[in-house]
């Protein structure tokens, strides 16, 4: 059975690539940090699709826990999802600059050394993905978070570019940019969402579903959903100054 490693594993969309992937015959490598979560998710999901669980507790904000996720990841990993990260409760000078440097290593360091980490293993088999969760604040401007996603959207292309010649296709790497989600990240962050319409809102397994389709298809950057491709497609027009205003402002209000 193949193996699917995933960051970020107990909630939220890292949740929901366990559940689908171990529906779909994975075996799977959880990583989080809180250990006691991690072994109960991981119990849930052999007990109820019967496919091998491991987990590995390792914080990807030190060079411990990034060196123990590019062990592992370099072993027999088929497919890596690249989605642990976080958001800073406030806005930039509001965040304290460590802060901000923890939030680059998880959503960028740590990006780029398991997809280094796994690549190699993946192209020897001719075969396997790696999907980097981005996000659509990718294209617009929100500060180091924003920032750091962008980074991902150019990182897994450029990648991509790289290896498609030694893979032949059969490896594939690809940036996930959903827009809002219901999951814990906005609570962990205290913001205030009631300003986001209903409509802005996705379900954490249709985005999944949509990341594995476009997966399969060579898609580079994958956009869940009518709304947000539409979305996306029109901050490629607006002013830079004139989008800058607007995402610096929907849905960050903290409690």
């Amino acid at each position: 059975m193949p193996t699917a490693f995933i960051t970020g594993a107990t909630a939220g969309i890292g949740a929901a690539f366990a559940r689908r992937l171990a529906a779909d015959g994975f075996d799977l490598v959880l990583l989080a940090r809180d250990t006691a979560r991690l072994e109960r998710a991981a119990a849930e999901l052999h007990e109820t699709y019967a496919v091998r669980t491991e987990t590995l507790t390792a914080d990807l904000s030190t060079e411990k826990g990034l060196t123990a996720a590019e062990e592992r990841v370099r072993e027999d990993v088929g497919l890596l999802v690249n989605n642990a990260g976080f958001a800073n409760r406030g806005k930039f000078l509001d965040v304290p600059v460590a802060d901000e440097l923890t939030m680059l290593r998880v959503h960028c360091e740590a990006v780029l050394r398991l997809t280094h980490a796994a690549l190699p293993g993946m192209l020897e088999r001719g075969r396997g993905g790696v999907i980097n969760v981005s996000s659509v604040s990718a294209f617009a401007t929100r500060g180091t978070y924003g920032a750091s996603k962008a980074w991902a959207v150019s990182f897994s292309e450029g990648v991509s570019a790289d290896i498609r010649a030694r893979s032949g296709g059969g490896v594939r790497v690809m940036a996930l940019c959903p827009g809002f989600v219901h999951t814990e990240f906005h609570e962990r962050a205290q913001m205030d969402m009631s300003d986001v319409p209903d409509f802005m809102w996705l379900d954490k397994d249709d985005v999944v579903d949509a990341a594995l389709r476009d997966l399969r298809r060579g898609v580079l950057v994958s956009v869940p959903s009518p709304q947000y491709k539409a979305i996306v497609g029109a901050s490629r027009l607006l002013p830079r100054g004139l989008l800058a205003r607007m995402s610096s402002t929907t849905g960050r209000k903290y409690k």
